[in-house]
């Protein structure tokens, strides 16, 4: 009669193992020493080297200065800032000028006034992509992604980082528990059809 236990103890059991290796991912933050093995979890053991592989990854492919520098030094982008920057000069020239330095505005006329505008914003169109492309090169040498995201991992909890993993994956975990109960109790069936025959 105990015989028919078979399939639902290994369903349990099944259940039980998804259960523990999903602790065990997190639990216990801190090494346990049980003699023969120390025990500690695995987030907390590996923290360090998931930041570094994490944050090379990032650096590596996920995030390009490359990228960047190409969509910010495209041609269509710097047109599309233009308006703005001769709107800019005109101000410039009409107004600022004029109060700081008011004898140039008696040497300036409108045709002068369009001459330098032109001529400036003509010459800032060859400017704006070496200048952002110094920006990001500088940028690039300050800005240490790697190091970056390998210490905001470094950072983070266990507790949170298990609680983030309930929050997203919370319907996920429970059907994997449901699925290993299935998968044991298919097997204890199996192990049953065995034992009977």
């Amino acid at each position: 009669m105990l015989l028919y236990l078979i399939p639902f103890l290994a369903a349990f059991t099944g259940w039980f193992v998804n259960r523990a290796a999903l602790w065990l991912l997190f639990h216990p933050v801190k090494p346990v020493n049980l003699g023969l093995f120390t025990l500690q979890g695995v987030f907390p053991k590996q923290q360090q080297q998931l930041g570094d592989q994490l944050g090379k990854m990032v650096a590596e492919q996920f995030f390009s200065f490359d990228d960047i520098r190409n969509k910010l030094t495209d041609p269509q982008k710097i047109s599309a800032i233009k308006p703005y920057v001769e709107e800019h000069l005109e101000h410039f020239l009409r107004k600022k000028l004029p109060e700081a330095m008011p004898m140039i505005s008696m040497f300036i006329g409108e045709s002068t006034i369009q001459q330098i505008k032109t001529t400036l914003a003509n010459e800032l169109d060859l400017l704006f992509p070496k200048l952002i492309d110094q920006y990001l090169q500088n940028t690039r040498k300050d800005l240490d992604l790697q190091t970056i995201v390998a210490g905001k991992i470094a950072g983070l909890s266990a507790e949170s980082t298990e609680q983030a993993l309930h929050r997203q994956l919370g319907s996920g975990l429970a059907k994997m528990g449901w699925i290993s109960a299935a998968i044991g109790f298919v097997i204890g069936c199996i192990q049953l059809l065995l034992v009977v025959l």
